[in-house]
């Protein structure tokens, strides 16, 4: 991620694999309109109401059907690709009131496909998005983010909380009261009042949750079958025909103006999602043209190689900002503490043959190792490494030395679960293997995926009882570009209250500090610079050693043209790519 105090955002959003062009549009290229896009899916989306949604795939269907204030264009370029700009809005406006005050101004002819015929989409929608973040049926998931900062939210969620579930009643919560720090002065302006600076506010505002929400929306239970059957859209396609677990249609929205959405061209009909589909088949059926876009499965590992030796122009990688990395249990008493010494700690690091880990993963191609907290793509992402070694293979004698200083000389002995699913069996084994150079011994349990985070990392008693010394996790952030908070703050900070993520209550004042002040920046240059302090000043105490930054191999038909990556989907924008059949 970066070299020791060299510093340097990478923002590769839409990183392509070896050469390969990931469809540049060649300038004899006219855009064809028309066609049925097919989509296939092992399963369905895990929500179609916008305030629900939570998966990055889902952010796809998103953009087709719903509109954010503000989003991202569609881009081979990644600096452009994680560039706010103005979807709802005209622009993206530059905060007043010493960074507390934002306003936005509404486009003309954005529409909502109302019952009643199409409707302008106000600032009254908009802020009515915000209020069902916190709707008593079911929270958006990333209410804490929006609460945090937006005055007065906290106080509406909270009386929120005390309302019956049912549509009536919410419905004339949210109608009959205000959130004293969204202001709607006329049709088409909304202020927000935040309650400190916030640079990163602009790109919260791109996630699909905090989408305006028309009226008739509230006389349903969010994200219900009653919900589906009556769904209001805003964006190029609205829901179709829907059968669960099996297929999903998105047809065009009379309501769309082209020339209210700069975002979107809309050049296909129709968008058919298949589900229930195993990813060999998916895989095949892409190869032969009897489909065109994945939904929710990479380009299996087994294939990938021959995919990429070959030259194969439909084979796309995209970082979503993830990475794999291994918590260390400094809580238990386990070794009589072993691992509450920095020199333990840092010993893992040298042990770890992070260059074999890509390679399990696919290669280059898809993978490269990490040395710090962020992922490709966020502000603060950098190269430099404050353990290093030749090729990412590790050091075992520097291990060696390191536990025999701490009082090791003959190795020590470590518990590791794992996930016992694909791609991370293998990788247990890699790193057994690759610690058994330094004389570390791992005992490893797998354990199911369903059960790994929900039931056992998640249980503080298994930490503090030293069931697990270190563990296998990973991370992807929440949105796209200025979007350290998201990897930071869940995982590396404890205030006293126990954050889920955060095993082991890691806290280091120093980096917090910092962090507030990245927070609170607002050029992408100083957050960017404040965040890679954090990440350094976090890796110097070495509470996780990271193992991979890793990307998403994407593949489509030969039919797919304009492949145009959509950052927060980590897939080609399906409202801006043509077929030709």
């Amino acid at each position: 991620m970066r070299m020791h105090k060299n510093w340097t955002i990478l923002m590769a959003t839409a990183a392509v694999i070896g050469g390969l062009q990931a469809g540049t549009v060649l300038a004899q290229e006219e855009p064809q309109t028309g066609g049925v896009l097919r989509i296939l899916a092992t399963g369905e989306p895990d929500h179609m109401d916008p305030t629900l949604a939570g998966m990055v795939t889902t952010n796809n269907l998103m953009r087709a059907i719903s509109r954010q204030l503000v989003s991202y264009k569609a881009s081979t370029d990644p600096t452009v690709a994680i560039t706010p700009v103005g979807d709802l809005a005209t622009e993206v406006p530059q905060p007043t009131d010493e960074g507390l005050t934002y306003t936005f101004t509404l486009r003309d002819g954005a529409m909502w496909n109302a019952p009643s015929g199409a409707r302008q989409i106000t600032s009254a929608d908009v802020e009515r998005g915000f209020k069902r973040l916190c709707n008593p049926h079911m929270q958006a998931a990333t209410l804490t983010y929006f609460t945090a900062l937006i005055s007065g939210l906290t106080e509406f969620c909270d009386g929120f909380a005390k309302v019956e579930p049912t549509p009536a009643a919410m419905k004339v919560y949210m109608e009959g009261n205000d959130v004293s720090g969204i202001e709607t002065p006329d049709d088409k302006t909304v202020v927000f009042k935040l309650k400190e600076r916030a640079g990163d506010f602009i790109y919260m505002l791109s996630l699909p949750m905090p989408a305006p929400t028309a009226i008739e929306t509230l006389d349903y239970i969010p994200d219900s079958p009653e919900y589906r059957a009556n769904f209001v859209g805003s964006g190029p396609y609205t829901l179709g025909e829907y059968t669960p677990d099996t297929s999903l249609q998105l047809v065009r929205n009379p309501a769309w103006k082209a020339d209210s959405d700069p975002l979107r061209k809309a050049y296909v009909d129709e968008i058919d999602i298949t589900m229930g589909m195993q990813a060999d088949a998916i895989m095949q059926q892409l190869q032969s043209g009897d489909g065109d876009l994945a939904y929710d499965i990479n380009v299996p590992t087994a294939i990938l190689s021959t995919l990429a030796a070959t030259g194969d122009e439909k084979l796309t990688a995209m970082s979503a900002g993830n990475t794999n990395f291994l918590f260390i249990n400094t809580v238990s008493d386990n070794n009589k503490g072993a691992l509450k010494d920095l020199r333990v700690r840092q010993a893992l690091q040298y042990a770890v043959d992070k260059a074999a880990i890509v390679q399990q993963w696919g290669g280059a191609a898809v993978a490269e190792p990490a040395n710090g907290i962020f992922g490709i793509g966020v502000l603060g992402y950098h190269k430099f490494d404050l353990y290093p070694s030749t090729d990412a293979k590790g050091d075992p004698e520097k291990a060696k030395a390191l536990l025999k200083e701490a009082g090791f000389p003959d190795g020590i002995t470590l518990k590791m679960p794992y996930r016992n699913k694909d791609l991370e069996v293998a990788t247990a084994a890699t790193i057994q293997a690759s610690l058994a150079r330094a004389g570390i011994t791992l005992e490893m349990t797998p354990v199911t995926a369903a059960d790994y985070y929900s039931k056992f990392m998640t249980n503080p008693v298994n930490t503090k009882d030293g069931t697990w010394d270190i563990a296998p996790v990973g991370w992807t952030p929440d949105w796209v570009g200025g979007a350290a908070r998201s990897v930071f703050q869940p995982q590396f900070t404890f205030d006293g209250t126990h954050q889920t993520y955060n095993y082991t209550d890691y806290n280091n004042p120093k980096a917090n500090e910092i962090a507030a002040k990245a927070i609170n920046a607002t050029t992408p240059e100083e957050t960017g610079k404040l965040w890679a302090e954090v990440d350094e000043l976090v890796m110097a105490d070495s509470p996780v050693v990271p193992l991979i930054a890793n990307k998403n191999p994407r593949y489509r038909s030969e039919a797919v043209k304009n492949f145009q990556p959509y950052a927060l989907g980590v897939e080609g924008d399906w409202t801006n790519l043509w077929l030709e059949r």
